[in-house]
């Protein structure tokens, strides 16, 4: 049964696994599964109804346990599956660092995903979306190029917003965000950033809300020569090859060398000094996780559409030890 609900191999993936892959279970699955519980139900009915009473023992009373459990199982795939985690809650490991010490690895949330149906998420919120393809590894992706994972992270920027990192720190419309919720060592960012509304000799970011990363490193630039922390989608100057590779990101070294750079590459690099620091446009959100110098996000690969976003995290409610709400 738990393979064809939860896709997961328990014994495999441990206790942890084996809830997050039943949380995640297509609906799909749920309600073939659903489906074949009322069928084997539906069978069970003329045995049970049939049975004259001085006969119902021994089969009979395995045929009606295994009736009442087909049928408190499939009241519980269609309020869980069917109501529940499509519009209330759904819960979420989370499977990287990204969110320390807020949030650890291993760490099992609760998401609200009622809240907004009817309200515009907040500054501060921590929230479960589907990032842009461009922010996903390659196996983060299926079959046919789709994000099939989920991220959370905290809103920094909405609608209307001017944020930028100045000298390490977050300002947002032009003053400095308070963040009493970050560690100490995640307080200073290894590197300044914008966004910008490009409009330039590239053609393919035309009119397109661009994240830049910045830095005082010798020989780097605008999203140029930056080590890890620029996504492929955005970055400047790197070696053909590496878009081969399965990451996201743009590795380390696999960058040109400045006498490399085309024309049109070295006017990018220029253009993206120069742009303006832009509002985020409306429809969309930024995306920061709590672990600034650890965090692939939106100073990576951009904007969230308001569309992608799922939930809002409440609470940690695994391990035990970790119980608490979560803002």
């Amino acid at each position: 049964m738990w393979p064809i609900l939860a896709q997961a191999n328990p014994e495999a993936g441990g206790f942890r696994d084996l809830i997050d892959s039943v949380a995640r279970t297509p609906l799909s699955q749920v309600v073939a599964f659903v489906a074949i519980c009322t069928v084997i139900r539906l069978a069970l009915y003329p045995f049970l109804k049939k049975t004259p009473s001085h006969l119902r023992s021994g089969g009979y009373v395995a045929g009606r346990i295994a009736n009442e459990f087909l049928d408190a199982v499939i009241y519980a795939g269609v309020f869980v599956f069917l109501l529940i985690r499509p519009f209330a809650v759904q819960a979420f490991l989370i499977p990287s660092a990204s969110m320390t010490d807020t949030l650890l690895i291993n760490d099992f949330i609760v998401a609200n995903k009622a809240i907004y149906r009817y309200s515009e998420p907040k500054i501060g919120d921590i929230i479960v979306f589907k990032p842009p393809v461009y922010a996903t590894k390659k196996d983060q992706q299926d079959e046919n190029g789709e994000v099939k994972v989920d991220f959370i992270k905290r809103c920094v920027g909405l609608p209307g917003d001017k944020v930028e990192v100045k000298n390490g720190e977050l300002y947002r419309n032009d003053k400095k965000a308070p963040e009493p919720f970050l560690a100490d060592r995640n307080k200073h960012m290894n590197f300044d950033w914008k966004l910008v509304e490009y409009h330039g000799v590239k053609k393919e970011w035309e009119g397109r809300y661009i994240p830049v990363i910045m830095t005082d490193e010798p020989g780097s630039g605008p999203n140029y020569n930056i080590g890890t922390g620029i996504s492929k989608e955005y970055a400047v100057g790197a070696i053909p090859e590496d878009a081969s590779t399965d990451e996201a990101w743009v590795n380390s070294g696999d960058w040109k060398r400045s006498d490399q750079l085309s024309t049109e590459e070295q006017t990018v690099l220029t253009e993206l000094r120069n742009l303006p620091a832009a509002k985020v446009p409306k429809g969309y959100v930024l995306m920061m996780g709590d672990n600034r110098n650890e965090s692939f996000d939106g100073r990576a690969w951009g904007l969230v559409p308001r569309d992608n976003v799922i939930g809002r995290s409440e609470f940690i409610w695994l391990p035990f030890s970790r119980w608490r709400i979560t803002r």
